[in-house]
């Protein structure tokens, strides 16, 4: 199933931080939220995905600038490291990338490769960070599970997608 962190909205684009779960499930309605899942007795919900860079401090303020998101701590040492709060709760943990040997934009190689954004509507928020300077170089396209997805790069080249999915959910 998709856990829906939390809903909220950053100005003029309504975002839902959404992580995968199990592959079995998909009777979960689009915009139901979870907050946390319990397997067994561990209780347990994403806190943050950790992001190196190769520019941390100008990173961070791409995403503060650019999705709304604020600063939870900030470590003022060199390099410097970052918890930026996405709307929605997730963090991510922005740090120095010690190598740069990796396409950050490549799509198809082992590990996590995207953060999806939920929104109700694509082209409201493609319009939106259009008007912030952000590059779509993509068209929308469709989504896995219904829907649509529209891929798009933060400062660094680093994957994120807006998702809209179906108002009925998952096919």
């Amino acid at each position: 199933m998709i856990q829906f962190l939390s809903r909220v909205a950053v100005e003029d684009i309504p975002l839902i931080v959404a992580t995968g779960g199990s592959h079995g499930s998909s009777e979960i309605a689009c915009g139901e939220l979870i907050s946390n899942h319990t397997v067994g007795k561990m209780e347990f919900s994403v806190e943050h995905i950790g992001l190196l860079a190769r520019d941390p401090e100008a990173l961070q303020k791409w995403y503060v600038n650019t999705l709304g998101a604020t600063v939870a701590y900030a470590r003022n040492t060199t390099p410097p490291a970052y918890l930026v709060k996405l709307p929605g709760g997730v963090m991510l943990e922005i740090g120095a990338a010690a190598t740069f040997d990796n396409d950050p934009a490549n799509n198809s190689v082992i590990g996590f490769r995207h953060v999806a954004l939920w929104v109700k509507n694509i082209e409201a928020a493609r319009d939106a960070l259009e008007k912030r300077g952000v590059k779509f170089t993509e068209k929308i396209n469709p989504a896995g599970g219904g829907g649509r997805v529209l891929y798009f790069p933060d400062g660094e080249g680093n994957l994120l997608h807006f998702v809209e999915r179906l108002p009925e959910g998952f096919k």
